[in-house]
């Protein structure tokens, strides 16, 4: 295997791919680890570096993955340690993390699409951390690149020469040779002190069942060597490291990990919380050292129940969250009770497709089969004597004569569309409560449309009825704003006189009874006929404000009564009245898992 010459940090080059989805950054990941023979050609597959099949079957990037190749510019030996990034907006916390642990980004975009509103995003995200942007277009072997116009739309927002904007082909490997040879040449050796006690910055972990906590860290100042005690100096952990080494991109042993190397150190922990993302590992007898800057500690912006559906599985389901947080520090959660579905959490996402992973991992890794509440956001509720506090459920929804004021989180939206759909995208936002922010062109099809939003708004059904509106060509990209007041209640729907908790829901007062109504019938459908009458409503409060029934299931009790004897019949009759009346007072309904994923599928249309 060729070795790195030294010294090391010269020889040293990190930086990522960032791009908007599905502009080809594991593809390229792909062709270079395959064109630096990192990987063989019998370990070669489609998106190597994408370990889950989750990521596989969707065809996107869910979790950073690093990996280190060598490559040979004028008889030198690189080290380029790369960081594949995912691409959609409920991910950004995992880019914001890989970008603090490099000194240069790749800046991918289609040749086909063109520059998307995740590009705008992750760009702006690279320039505020002065890494070297280097801009290349994608996908120029296909008949529908628009290579020429492209290359000229990201030289004028990056602010280069057109001719500075490489051309590659991920798919056929053309140009990736001269990308690598770029980055060398243009990303800056990482800076540090070789010879400082030891600093490194935890970027990501992982968990493994025989070495603990491994984390995955960038190291800034000083050596890393295998069997060193260490500390964490925020945390105030102390650990050993029992094993360093890097990724290629399965994990490989070192005896050291030198200044401006990206890799791993095994720990030993078994507690995730001893090793949080963003905490600086130094040496254990290491006095007064300065811990690098971190992360911001990403802030859920939506909340739903998790309820295994069966109840003996609620130790393996914390287990399981447990783990998942591990390396998502993302993912928040608590123990919450509902009378309707027994004991579970209430956990917290960055979007609804943050949520839609963590349950599809839940039942796919750890064989769990959950019920999912109703998606919530988190408001600022301000108290009549002045305090102030979050509210995530419904079932904590105070007493109005408590509220002096409730403020909903609204977000600032940046959509790229063709011009031609314009008017339909204004619409659509405008509908959802919408306030117009600006509008500009970013090139003379295509048009950047900025609104400010309520988050609600965007909990289900939104990307769909976007995409649906644009004929799939809008992108979107959002940032939080801050709270701003509105007129909620909660509603809830009561089945048989009773309240059902895990049904509840925050809706705006003016559009209780439309989304009540559209509830209420989604519930009746998916509730069995029972020998008495039931009946689905939807309440703010004591008030009722919308109602279906399901029908009584009709029992033929004359089915063996023969002959012409009306007063026979009558009493049969009689006795199966006064049963039903029975049965509705004391009767029991069960609520089948269908309800509350119907609930899932509401589209926000009537303003949730």
């Amino acid at each position: 295997m060729i070795q790195v010459s030294a010294p090391v940090q010269a020889r040293t080059r990190n930086f990522c791919v960032i791009a908007h989805i599905d502009h080809g950054k594991s593809t390229l990941a792909d062709r270079m680890l395959e064109l630096t023979a990192t990987l063989s050609q019998r370990e070669m597959r489609d998106q190597v570096l994408d370990s889950m099949d989750l990521e596989r079957e969707r065809g996107i990037t869910i979790k950073a993955h690093p990996v280190r190749m060598l490559h040979e510019v004028d008889g030198q030996t690189y080290a380029l340690n790369l960081i594949d990034t995912p691409g959609h907006a409920d991910f950004s916390y995992e880019v914001s993390r890989s970008l603090a642990a490099c000194e240069g980004a790749v800046l991918l975009v289609d040749a086909t699409q063109g520059i998307e509103a995740q590009t705008l995003a992750n760009a702006y995200a690279a320039i505020e951390l002065d890494l070297t942007i280097v801009p290349v277009v994608n996908k120029t072997d296909l008949p529908t690149a628009r290579t020429d116009e492209v290359s000229r739309e990201l030289a004028d927002f990056i602010g280069v020469d057109p001719s500075e904007v490489l051309r590659v082909s991920a798919k056929t490997g053309r140009g990736v040779m001269e990308l690598l040879d770029h980055v060398v040449a243009e990303t800056p050796p990482p800076p540090g002190r070789a010879a400082a006690p030891l600093r490194a910055l935890v970027f990501d972990s992982s968990y493994d069942q025989h070495r603990g906590v491994v984390a995955y860290v960038r190291v800034v100042d000083g050596r890393l060597e295998r069997g060193a005690r260490l500390r964490l100096v925020q945390a105030g952990t102390r650990a050993e490291a029992v094993e360093v080494g890097v990724f290629v991109p399965t994990r490989q042993r070192k005896d050291v990990l030198h200044a401006g190397e990206v890799g791993f150190v095994a720990t030993g922990l078994k507690d995730a919380h001893d090793v949080p993302a963003g905490d600086t590992v130094s040496t254990g007898d290491a006095a007064d050292v300065d811990p690098l800057p971190g992360y911001r500690q990403p802030k859920p912006l939506v909340f739903a129940g998790l309820y295994p559906t069966d109840s003996d599985a609620y130790h393996d389901l914390r287990g399981a969250l447990e783990r998942l947080r591990l390396n998502d520090p993302a993912l928040t959660f608590q123990p919450e009770k509902s009378l309707a579905l027994g004991f579970g959490f209430r956990a917290g996402f960055l979007g609804v497709l943050h949520m839609d992973i963590v349950r599809e991992r839940l039942e796919r890794e750890f064989d769990l089969e959950l019920v999912i509440t109703t998606p919530q956001v988190e408001f600022e509720v301000e108290a009549r004597d002045g305090s102030v506090s979050q509210l995530d459920s419904p079932a904590d929804f105070p007493d109005s004569s408590q509220i002096a004021e409730i403020r909903e989180p609204w977000m600032r939206l940046s959509v790229i569309t063709p011009t031609a759909h314009i008017g339909a995208v204004n619409e659509l936002l405008a509908n959802r409560r919408g306030q117009h922010h600006r509008m500009e062109h970013v090139e003379p099809t295509r048009v950047l449309i900025e609104y400010d939003l309520p988050l609600a708004e965007m909990l289900t059904g939104f990307v769909d009825a976007l995409k649906s509106v644009s004929r799939g060509y809008a992108s979107l990209d959002y940032t939080f704003l801050g709270y701003r007041p509105a007129d909620l209640v909660r509603l809830d729907i009561r089945v048989n006189g009773q309240v059902v908790d895990a049904l509840s829901t925050i809706v705006l007062r003016q559009r209780a009874a439309v989304i009540g109504r559209d509830l209420a019938l989604r519930i009746k459908r998916e509730i069995p006929r029972q020998l008495f009458e039931v009946a689905v409503q939807a309440a703010i409060g004591a008030r009722i404000v919308a109602r279906e029934t399901v029908r009584a299931q009709r029992k033929d009790v004359l089915a063996k009564c023969y002959g012409r004897d009306v007063s026979r019949k009558k009493k049969l009759l009689e006795s199966q009245k006064s049963g039903k009346q029975r049965l509705k007072r004391v009767g029991r309904v069960d609520i089948p898992q269908e309800a509350f994923s119907a609930v899932l599928k509401l589209g926000t249309a009537g303003g949730r």
